[in-house]
């Protein structure tokens, strides 16, 4: 087989010629005004209902041949689409509309002694290419988000979701065009070679920001190849700390909810913490509760001591994202060895504690290193859209230039805009 350009010339696609059109597309979307980039996004969400049948058949005929693969049920649940998540994506579209625009906002502004006002403003970042796998409501999400932003983008999802999201891709530019944007301002890669990902990664001057979704291989693969700044969400290993002296009925429910509500997804509850002198009567009752739901338990000695029959935890498991019903269960002596526990295996993305102690509440807020952390609430909570950011373009783990849940705000830059009267810089200083 020839190399990856051989490959990318035989598919047909043109990156270089949709990255050019995007590029062209960016600077009509950010002189758009806020009226009409939201006129265009109510477009697309009535789009997306109105067209549910073309779709519903498209995600029919990728999930019938992600089953046939044998892929696990996690990795299905994600591909499919139903009607209610498609209510769910155009109504994040409309979410998206009422958010303010970001565009020309000014941060602040201040004067020097010789009378300059200097301040910042937000402006798009450009183009911005997103590589994901098995989500088709990224498509959505992500072309919602960038035109809001005023940034085009291009869209290169899996290949288990390729009849989906071109499904997807196709309705949604029609839309825009509809309102008199450009159809480039969002593109759907219609091939699945990998080819086009090592195309893409190449293309700095046409792309500015490459934001991966999916595994770790996908992650490492993109960090590795890109010539292009990258925005990654790696894996979502989070955890539920059961503090001494927390209500232990407000516990269960919120591990419970954590880990069975939708296990299959990044801020899913991996591993469960639960303070020595609160165990004894609260695992019992959980664990049994666990099982009833199909949760698969493994435990370190002093759980298998108060819970016999359960699978022991390995030390490879308290650094897994199961991403399914299996969930790693540890008690710790001390608040400090819960957050020893985490500094060490988290990844970052979302912890939670539940506790009563107002104390160690806030010593959980200040000295756990993740993007978003929770006191007596459940990690499932780590999205765009539940912290009223309209939908998400991912979740962030890293801390330059974004970090946890990406809605608007993260998809700018800042310039500095400086307003003057005639001033001059005097040479001597």
């Amino acid at each position: 087989m020839g190399g990856w350009r051989e490959r990318l010339a035989m598919s047909g696609c043109d990156l270089r010629a949709m990255a050019r059109a995007a590029r062209a597309a960016n600077q009509a979307l950010a002189r758009a005004t806020g009226e009409k980039k939201n006129a265009a996004l109510r477009a697309m969400a009535k789009a997306i209902l109105d067209s549910h049948e073309p779709i519903l058949a498209a995600n029919a005929e990728d999930v019938a041949a992600a089953t046939s693969e044998a892929h696990p049920p996690a990795f299905v649940d994600r591909l499919t689409l139903t009607v209610p998540r498609l209510e769910a994506m155009a109504r994040g579209l409309r979410q998206i509309a009422e958010l303010p625009d970001p565009v020309g906002e000014i941060t602040g502004m201040w004067r020097r002694p010789n009378g300059l006002q200097v301040g910042r403003m937000r402006v798009p970042l450009g183009v911005i290419g997103v590589i994901y796998e098995s989500r088709p409501n990224v498509t959505a999400d992500a072309a919602g988000l960038c035109l809001k932003s005023g940034n085009a983008v291009i869209l290169r999802g899996g290949r288990e979701a390729l009849r989906t999201n071109t499904a997807i891709g196709g309705i949604l530019a029609a839309s825009v065009t509809s309102v008199g944007l450009p159809e480039a301002s969002l593109a759907v890669v219609p091939t699945p070679d990998r080819a086009v990902v090592k195309e893409m990664l190449q293309l700095h001057h046409l792309i500015d920001l490459i934001i991966p979704r999916g595994g770790e291989e996908l992650i490492r693969a993109v960090r590795e190849g890109s010539t292009i700044p990258v925005i990654a969400h790696d894996k979502g290993v989070c955890h539920t700390y059961v503090d001494a002296g927390a209500d232990l009925a407000t516990a269960a429910e919120i591990a419970y909810n954590a880990k069975v509500e939708r296990p299959g997804v990044c801020n899913a509850m991996e591993t469960l913490l639960v303070h020595a002198e609160v165990a004894a009567a609260f695992l019992p009752g959980f664990v049994e509760r666990l099982g009833r739901a199909g949760v698969e338990v493994r435990g370190c000695a002093k759980t298998r001591a108060l819970v016999p029959g359960i699978r022991p935890a390995t030390e490879e498991d308290w650094g897994t994202e199961y991403l399914d019903l299996v969930l790693s269960i540890r008690v710790v002596e001390s608040f400090e060895e819960a957050l020893a526990h985490i500094a060490r295996h988290g990844s970052g993305l979302a912890e939670a504690i539940v506790t009563a102690d107002h104390g160690r509440a806030m010593r959980f807020l200040r000295e756990v290193d993740a993007g978003a952390v929770f006191v007596n609430a459940s990690t499932r909570f780590t999205d765009g859209s539940e912290f009223g950011m309209g939908a998400e373009m991912g979740i962030s783990t890293q801390k330059l230039h974004a970090r946890g849940p990406m809605g608007l705000t993260e998809l700018t830059c800042q310039k500095f805009i400086v307003l003057g009267d005639g001033q001059v810089r005097d040479s001597r200083t």
